[in-house]
């Protein structure tokens, strides 16, 4: 009974996050769609509003460019402390979500854009499935998906509202950035979020199994 009451409390703490840390993104997407319509007008749209606000299209460069760099940074000072203080279950935290991470935000997304074959906002209107074109590589968004692959597992981990509130908005601001920008319709971050939140569960769900415990034990 100790067990399934852990299990159960575990369950509820991650799914109470998971809608904080979810809620910005999701809100600024249903009002893409409900004040600005289709997908191919929210395309039109930013692209008329980049032409005039060149100060903030440069932001939200910066955002959608350097956001994923920040967490590679933060990981890697991460990993680091875990070694010089030899660690054992902080390593294989690192190392479960490295690999989780590794194949749903490089191999799958990257499978699911090349299968897909999604045009980016303006660059056609037809898919073309198994395409190395670039241009045809809308669905899902990589950014999205690799920074709440990162971000989730942080904020289940450490499980305080005010920095799963924080992430919430970074997260929601990259996702609006690659809308923003043109490198994506609302839908293939909508996607791509799904993704990012697989591998947050999933870090969590390995990590708290009883194969990992008894390793670490």
């Amino acid at each position: 009974m100790p067990w399934i009451t852990y299990k159960t409390r575990m369950r509820n703490d991650l799914l109470k996050h998971w809608c904080i840390f979810s809620s910005p993104l999701l809100l600024m997407l249903l009002a893409l769609w409900i004040g600005i319509g289709p997908e191919a007008n929210i395309a039109v749209f930013f692209h008329d509003h980049r032409a005039t606000h060149p100060l903030l299209k440069g932001i939200l460069t910066f955002v959608t460019d350097w956001s994923n760099p920040a967490f590679y940074v933060l990981y890697a000072g991460m990993l680091m402390r875990a070694f010089r203080s030899n660690n054992t279950e902080k390593k294989r935290y690192l190392c479960i979500l490295f690999s989780v991470q590794f194949v749903v935000s490089a191999l799958c997304v990257h499978f699911i854009k090349f299968t897909v074959g999604r045009p980016r906002p303006g660059q056609g209107t037809y898919f073309e499935p198994m395409t190395a074109r670039g241009s045809y590589h809308s669905l899902p968004s990589g950014h999205t998906s690799e920074i709440t692959g990162w971000a989730l597992p942080l904020a289940f981990r450490q499980k305080r509202h005010w920095l799963t509130c924080f992430l919430a908005l970074f997260i929601g601001l990259v996702g609006f950035s690659r809308v923003y920008l043109g490198w994506h319709h609302p839908s293939d971050v909508f996607f791509g979020w799904l993704l990012g939140s697989f591998v947050g569960f999933a870090t969590s769900v390995i990590t708290a199994s009883s194969l990992f415990k008894g390793k670490a034990a």
